[in-house]
């Protein structure tokens, strides 16, 4: 053994110490891979479940990163005494060379501790919207929603953000807190029309759709309360009115699911345009090109 030292020493240079700290490193670095394997397996066999073996894989993942930083440290810089000199010259040298890095760590470690948004939350970053499915140390990934698609449904894309954007673009957390949406639907029917019971078709089909979210949204916002000055007073679906150019319009609001807004959409439409058709007073607006006739069809004052 003292003779590969010295044999290493003359034709490499390297000194007997420093060759004991490559050894003990290489071991360290052995072991700490051994043993996430180890648990990796374990937590495999124990759990189907995507989610629970996504976070352990990264949990795994931090904890040996840091442990063996920590350890090769202790090794190659004589003890953990070093160590506060050492952190307080490697922090100072990124922060003068790697300003976009360190800003990133600073967003990872934000997101981590505060907590804005986790693994499955749909957010929308800036210009970018979609579910998260990736966090890591200087970015994390979004499966992109909207854009060319309608209705926010997935288009496919992977879009990774530098975990300093949430330092410096608006987030917004569409399941976070208070987890649900309101969605509106504008419905423009002819001025002949009779508007009165049109209101209250869509008034009766949007109930049906979604007043069975009421209950559990009146507990979410309690539970939302206590965090954020959210005190909505009115939960229950509604319909707005207003006067249009080609019609009036009869705005459908109601709350939903951010994932199911689309699918409800479409239940909602195909009941209003099953009912509209029984009604012969009840007609959809269109731009159309009319000629009027004031002398015939105006009223008795002004022919």
């Amino acid at each position: 053994m003292a003779s590969l030292s010295s044999l290493l020493e003359k034709s490499l240079g390297i000194a007997p110490a420093v060759q004991i700290k490559i050894i003990n490193s290489a071991i360290v670095v052995l072991l700490l891979i051994l043993l996430r394997i180890f648990v990796i397996k374990i937590v495999w066999r124990k759990t189907e479940d995507v989610r629970l073996r996504y976070i352990w894989g990264k949990t795994l993942s931090y904890t040996v990163s840091i442990l063996g930083l920590l350890l090769l440290s202790n090794i190659w810089f004589q003890g953990l005494h070093n160590l506060g000199t050492f952190f307080g010259l490697l922090s100072a040298g990124l922060a003068l060379t790697l300003k976009d890095p360190v800003v990133n760590m600073a967003g990872w470690l934000f997101i981590i501790i505060r907590r804005p948004f986790t693994i499955g939350d749909r957010v929308q970053v800036g210009n970018f919207a979609g579910d998260v499915i990736d966090i890591r140390v200087f970015q994390f990934t979004l499966l992109e929603i909207g854009n060319w698609v309608n209705a926010e449904q997935s288009t496919g894309r992977i879009i990774h953000i530098p975990n300093g954007q949430v330092f410096t673009l608006p987030l917004a957390n569409y399941t976070k807190g208070f987890e649900y949406i309101w969605s509106e639907i504008p419905v423009v029917i002819t001025f002949e029309s009779d508007w009165h019971k049109a209101k209250d078709i869509l008034l009766n089909i949007a109930s049906i759709h979604s007043e069975h979210l009421t209950g559990r949204v009146e507990n979410k916002v309690r539970e939302a309360s206590k965090k954020f000055m959210i005190a909505y007073t009115k939960l229950t679906p509604v319909v707005y009115t207003a006067v249009k150019e080609n019609g009036i319009q009869l705005t459908i609001r109601y709350i939903c699911e951010p994932r199911n807004r689309r699918p409800t959409d479409e239940l909602i439409w195909e009941d209003i345009l099953e009912q509209f058709a029984k009604e012969k007073d009840i007609d959809f607006a269109y731009p159309t090109t009319r000629f009027y006739d004031n002398r015939t069809e105006g009223k008795k004052v002004t022919r």
